[in-house]
C-alpha cells in the first residue's frame, strides 16, 4: 500500500514539531530542512508561534491546508483523530507516526493502532509505524534520528522492524563508505511491513537504474509468501538481498515481541524461507553491513579468490577463513608468476597470497593486480593494505580506485589501519570508495554469499493421487491417525513401505508373522513414543517370542494392538514435516532412529521442494558421508531419498490439515527406501 505521497511527496506536515531539537518533533523537522527537501514545510503544534524552525506553523491539524504527508510526532492518544483529519479533510495520502505506546505497549495502545490502520486503509493512505524512526527516500530525510547517510540511486534499500537497530546498523555501514537509496523503518507493520515495501521494491526495480542491494532488519514476518514472492522475483532481475531475522531463541523471540508489538516467528521456517529466496541471512549488525557491501561489488563467475597484501599475517588469517568454507585460493607458479616475482622487491612471494611486503609501491600493486586480471585463474580479489607509518596511503587508496575501474574482476579493498590511516579511507570512501576493516569477517561474509543457493523460480511435485488422500484426510478426525489410515497415506503418496500387519489378539499376531518370511519387528500400537515404553523388539524369529512379545505388549499404558513387520537392513533414514503457522509446511530429512534427538543433523525446506532443494537438503547434513557410503558400508540410493522428500512435500501440499508428520526410520540401501515407521498428525481448523 505504498503510494507516490509517500515516496515523493510534495508538501510534509510535522504533527508535534517544535523549535527544540532535542525533541523528535523538532529533529525530524531539522532534518527535512537541512537534508533541502524541495517541498512545503508545516508544522502543528498548539503552543508555537506563526513559525517553528522557520516553517509556517498552525495550532490544530485542521488549520492546515491540502498536505501529501504527515509525520507525527504526538501522544499516541491524540494520534487517531489526527489521522482521521488528515486523511479525511486534508488529502493526506501517507502518515509516518514515530510515536510510540501502540501495540507493542498495551492492549489499550493495539486499540488505538487498530483505529488508524481502519481510517487510512478506508482513505487508501500508507501508513507507515507506529513506533518507528521513520522513512528516507531520494526525496527527503523523514527521520528524527542521525546520522542522515550518503544518498545516492545505486546505494542500498534498507528495510528495519526496529528504530534504534537502523541508526546502529547506518552507523556501521558509513565506516565502510555504504551509500544509500532509501530507508524504511516499520516500526510495528500496522499497515506496511517488511514485505509491502519489498513489493513495492520490485514492482520498481529497474535493472542497472535501481538500488543493487536490498538489506533488512526484520522482527517479524506477517506474509511468508509474499516475502518469498518479491525476494525471489528481485533476485532473478539482478538485485540481492540480506537479512537479520532476530529473536531466533525463545527468549530473543520473547524480546522481539514486546518491542514491535507482532509475534516473532518460528526459526527454522525463517532459514528455509530465506535460503528458498536467495536471502543471505545475517546474525549480527557487522556481518549484515559486510555482506552487503560485498553485493556492491557484483556476481564474481566463480570461486577463485586472489590475494594481494603487504602483510603476510592479515592474508594466512583470510586464507584460512576461506578455504574452510569453500573458496579456493589457488597456487601461482610458472612462467607468469616468475615474471610477477621478478617485478617486486626481494623476499615477496607470489604464490598466492601474493605478499609485496611493507615497502611495497602503488606500482607494484598495480602489476600484481593486472596479473590477476589477465593472468592468473581467479574470479576476484582482494587487496589488504595498512599503513605501519612508512608514509601515507594516498597513492594506493587511488590506485585502487583506478584499478576498480579498469578491472572486470571485483576488486574488495580491505584497509586495515582504520585509526593510521583513517584519514585516506575517509577520502577514498567520500570519493565513492567502499573498503573492509577487518580480513576474517570479510572472509566469513564472502563465503556465505558465494555458497549461498540461487532463489527457487519453481517446484514441480512428483504426482500423488490426490482423491485419495483429500477422502483419507476429509472423513479424519483431529489427532494421530490409525496406522492403517497411514498406511493408505503413504500408498497415495508413492512412497514405499514396509509390509505390515497389526494384531489385536495373539492368534492374529502367529498368523502375520508366520505370513512374513524371515524375523520380523513387533512395535506397540497406541503409544507416540514406542522405544520409550519398551514397545519395540527386533528380530523376533519363532512362535514362542511372538506370543510372550504380544502379551507384554498389551499390557503397556493405552496399547490397541501391535504392529508386525520384516525387519529391514540399511542405514536409517528420517524424513518428516511440521506445518507452521503462516509459512505452510518445513519438510526436514536427516539421518533416522535416535540420531534425529542425538545429532540434531538435520536439513529443512520450505514446501513445495523442489528437486534442487530436496538434493541440496541432502548434501547440506553434516552426515551426508554415511548416506554416500563410506569406507566400504553401503550407501542410500540419494535420487529415491530425493523423490521420498518431494513426495511427502507433495503430500502436505494435498493436505494441509497434516500438523506433523514422521518417517521415522526409512531403511535405505543403493536399491530402495522403505518406510518403516510412520506417524501423521491431523489438525484442522
Amino acid at each position: 500500500m505504498i503510494n507516490r505521497k509517500l515516496i515523493c511527496p510534495k508538501s510534509i506536515a510535522v504533527i508535534g514539531g517544535s523549535d527544540d531539537t532535542c525533541k523528535p518533533g523538532g529533529t525530524v523537522l531539522k532534518n527535512l530542512i537541512s537534508n533541502k527537501f524541495k517541498g512545503n514545510i508545516y508544522v502543528v503544534n498548539p503552543k508555537a508561534g506563526e513559525t517553528v524552525q522557520g516553517c509556517k506553523a498552525f495550532r490544530s491539524a485542521s488549520d492546515l491546508p491540502l498536505v501529501d504527508l504527515a509525520i507525527l510526532a504526538i501522544p499516541a492518544k491524540f494520534c487517531p483523530d489526527t489521522v482521521d483529519i488528515l486523511c479525511n479533510q486534508k488529502n493526506c495520502g501517507a502518515i509516518i507516526i514515530i510515536s510510540a505506546g501502540f501495540a507493542e505497549d498495551s492492549p489499550e495502545g493495539a486499540i488505538l493502532e487498530k483505529k488508524i490502520v481502519d481510517i487510512t486503509n478506508a482513505a487508501g493512505a500508507s501508513l507507515i509505524g507506529p513506533n518507528c524512526v521513520g522513512v528516507i527516500t531520494p526525496n527527503y530525510a523523514g527521520v528524527f534520528t542521525q546520522p542522515i547517510p550518503h544518498l545516492a540511486p545505486r546505494g542500498i534499500d534498507f528495510i528495519s522492524g526496529s528504530g534504534a537497530t537502523i541508526v546502529f546498523i547506518l552507523e556501521t555501514g558509513m565506516q565502510f563508505g555504504l551509500r544509500f537509496a532509501s530507508v524504511f523503518s516499520i516500526g510495528n507493520c500496522a499497515q506496511i511491513g517488511v514485505e509491502d515495501v519489498l513489493e513495492y521494491l520490485d514492482d520498481n526495480y529497474v535493472p542497472g537504474e535501481s538500488a543493487p542491494v536490498k538489506m533488512l532488519y526484520i522482527e517479524s514476518i506477517n506474509n511468508p509468501a509474499k516475502l518469498l514472492k518479491h525476494a525471489s522475483s528481485l533476485a532473478r532481475k539482478g538485485a540481492r538481498i540480506c537479512a537479520i531475522k532476530a529473536g531466533y531463541s525463545e527468549a530473543g523471540s520473547r524480546a522481539a515481541s514486546s518491542h514491535t508489538g507482532a509475534m516473532a516467528t518460528p526459526d527454522k521456517a525463517v532459514t528455509a524461507l530465506f535460503r528458498k529466496a536467495g536471502i543471505v541471512r545475517c546474525y549480527s549488525r557487522t556481518e549484515l553491513v559486510t555482506v552487503a557491501a560485498i553485493m556492491m561489488f557484483g556476481k564474481p563467475a566463480g570461486k577463485k579468490f586472489g590475494i594481494i597484501t603487504h602483510a603476510g599475517g592479515p592474508a594466512v588469517m583470510l586464507t584460512d577463513s576461506l578455504t574452510t568454507n569453500g573458496i579456493q585460493v589457488p597456487h601461482f607458479s610458472g612462467e607468469k608468476a616468475d615474471a610477477l616475482l621478478a617485478k617486486l622487491y626481494k623476499g615477496s612471494s607470489v604464490g598466492n597470497p601474493v605478499d609485496f611486503l611493507s615497502t611495497g609501491t602503488a606500482e607494484q600493486m598495480r602489476a600484481i593486480t593486472m596479473a590477476m586480471e589477465n593472468d592468473f585463474d581467479v574470479d576476484a580479489m582482494c587487496i589488504i593494505f595498512g599503513k605501519p607509518g612508512l608514509g601515507d596511503l594516498y597513492g594506493i587508496t587511488d590506485e585502487i580506485m583506478e584499478l576498480q575501474k579498469e578491472c572486470k574482476k571485483p576488486i574488495y579493498p580491505i584497509l586495515t589501519s582504520v585509526v593510521n590511516a583513517s584519514d585516506e579511507i575517509r577520502r577514498f570512501q567520500e570519493k565513492g570508495g567502499i573498503s573492509f576493516p577487518e580480513e576474517v569477517q570479510f572472509g566469513q561474509a564472502y563465503a556465505k554469499i558465494m555458497n549461498a543457493p540461487a532463489p527457487i523460480e519453481k517446484a514441480d511435485l512428483p504426482p500423488v493421487d490426490r482423491d485419495l488422500i483429500r477422502k483419507i484426510v476429509d472423513t479424519a478426525g483431529k489427532g494421530y491417525l490409525p496406522p492403517d489410515k497411514v498406511q493408505e497415506l503413504l500408498d497415495a503418496a508413492g512412497i514405499m513401505r514396509a509390509k505390515e500387519f497389526i494384531a489385536h489378539n495373539i492368534s492374529e499376531a502367529l498368523k502375520a508373522a508366520n505370513e512374513i518370511e524371515g524375523p520380523v519387528a513387533m512395535k506397540v500400537v497406541g503409544p507416540i513414543h514406542k522405544s520409550d515404553v519398551g514397545g519395540v523388539t527386533l528380530n523376533v524369529s519363532d512362535n514362542g517370542t511372538v506370543k510372550y512379545e504380544f502379551q507384554r505388549m498389551m499390557k503397556i499404558p493405552d496399547a490397541i494392538g501391535v504392529l508386525i513387520q520384516p525387519m529391514l537392513t540399511g542405514t536409517q533414514i528420517f524424513v518428516g514435516a511440521k506445518r507452521e503457522n503462516k509459512f505452510g509446511h518445513i519438510i526436514m530429512c536427516g539421518l533416522g532412529g535416535i540420531y534425529v534427538e542425538v545429532l540434531h543433523d538435520v536439513s529443512t525446506g520450505l514446501s513445495p521442494i523442489s528437486q534442487i532443494e530436496a538434493n541440496e537438503m541432502i548434501h547440506h547434513l553434516r552426515s551426508y558421508p554415511l548416506i554416500r557410503g563410506i569406507r566400504g558400508q553401503e550407501g542410500v540410493n540419494e535420487t529415491i531419498l530425493s523423490e521420498v522428500i518431494r513426495r511427502v512435500s507433495a503430500l502436505c501440499n494435498a493436505a494441509p490439515e497434516i500438523f506433523e508428520m514422521d518417517i521415522n526410520p526409512l531403511m535405505g540401501n543403493s536399491r530402495q527406501l522403505v518406510a518403516v515407521d510412520t506417524r501423521i498428525r491431523i489438525e484442522k481448523e
